[in-house]
């Protein structure tokens, strides 16, 4: 007899990147195109040389780095981001209002575990970021779709039909993780105002914020003296400085919620990895120019990967930013099938827009996700090319 199994992770559906990673193993490849791996923007290369020295020294020089740690955080680097928020928001962010997180994806989780339970909703703009809907199914929670509109924004007056008293949350993803788009601060007033009146949390999640288009705040939500009463911000060092595999995101929130969501991480990891907090601490300490400067390449990036696609017939980029662009493909067949053409005819991995959406809304067909963070302007030039020659 089989061992017994959770029914709402038997109902969730299986990570997509691992399912895409193994069409690498099934489908044979072009012979004379080397291959383009478009379907994970986390960065392939290290942190700066500085930072990883930094990081050596630091493993042999402090005892402390390989000790569990303070569960919300260390206090250095709680400090320096609150610091750091307050600069670039305006408004007031403290220390006490900051707790470290294993990684942004860990902060969704926990903020999601402290706000509901089981039978309750969160909703959630499609397409949507695959893993927020996943923690949402297997919590037993309802990830309700907010359809978005023809530039992928949501609508205030839709998402407002859609609450219930079951709904606990709205989180939204900017700039946007599959779409790309960079919500306008007046729409996230707007939805702060809506989470605001109906009692509900609204999370955003700003893990490529260190990538906007635009210079200055993305938005004034710190502004607001009571912005801790309903608002809760996550954030990523994974992207800004290259240390995806250190695991270190954060959470912004009030501290009485903050004092909930220890209770999740002391149960789940006890604390962040010393070193990944020391790395984060690093670069905000000395790599705002380097930033900077990795900020100024993926805008470029951004702007040739529009003009490519905007380039080739039948292709219509439905939006681009940070290190997503999201495409509605012109093929009479459905996008995984799309995909797995792509790979075995013009080498180019993927993912399809079915993987963005709930399995009832079939847009996704004739969509995908181009995530070229990690191709440059040359390779982007031949993956205009190689879709051209297929279109």
């Amino acid at each position: 007899m089989p061992l017994p199994l959770n029914p709402a992770f038997a109902a969730t559906f299986s990570p997509p990147v691992p399912e895409a990673r193994r069409w690498l193993s099934e489908i044979p490849l072009p012979p004379d195109l080397p291959l383009m791996n478009l379907s994970q923007a986390a960065p392939v290369d290290p942190p700066p040389a500085a930072l990883r020295q930094a990081m050596a020294k630091a493993l042999e020089d402090d005892p402390g780095i390989h000790l569990y740690g303070p569960v919300l955080g260390h206090p250095a680097l709680r400090e320096r981001l609150a610091a750091r928020t307050q600069a670039l928001y305006g408004g007031s962010c403290n220390a006490n209002q900051i707790a470290l997180t294993s990684g942004c994806n860990q902060a969704f989780c926990a903020a999601v575990a402290t706000l509901a339970a089981s039978g309750d909703q969160v909703i959630v703009p499609t397409p949507w970021y695959f893993n927020h809907a996943m923690w949402l199914s297997m919590s037993g929670i309802e990830a309700v779709p907010l359809p978005t509109d023809s530039s992928l924004l949501p609508d205030i007056e839709t998402c407002a039909a859609l609450i219930t008293k079951r709904t606990k949350a709205i989180a939204l993803v900017t700039p946007n993780n599959p779409g790309g788009v960079e919500y306008p601060a007046a729409l996230l007033s707007a939805f702060a105002d809506l989470a605001s009146r109906h009692g509900i949390a609204l999370i955003v999640d700003e893990t490529y914020r260190d990538f906007h288009t635009q210079d200055g705040p993305p938005h004034t939500l710190f502004a607001n003296p009571d912005w801790d009463q309903h608002f809760i911000h996550l954030y990523s060092f994974s992207k800004a400085y290259r240390l995806t595999g250190h695991r270190v995101g954060a959470i912004a929130a009030a501290p009485a919620r903050l004092a909930e969501i220890e209770k999740f991480l002391d149960t789940v990891t006890i604390c962040v990895s010393g070193p990944g907090q020391m790395a984060a601490l690093w670069g905000l300490e000395n790599l705002q120019d380097w930033l900077a400067q990795e900020r100024r390449e993926i805008l470029r990036r951004r702007e040739a990967v529009t003009t490519g696609i905007r380039s080739l017939r039948g292709w219509d980029l439905l939006g681009c930013g940070a290190y997503f662009a999201y495409v509605r493909h012109p093929f009479d067949a459905a996008s995984p099938d799309v995909a797995k053409r792509l790979l075995a005819e013009a080498g180019v991995l993927m993912l399809p827009g079915t993987m963005f959406r709930p399995e009832t809304d079939r847009r996704g067909d004739q969509e995908l996700r181009i995530a070229f963070a990690n191709a440059d302007l040359p390779q982007i030039a031949t993956l205009t090319d190689r879709l051209r020659a297929l279109s």
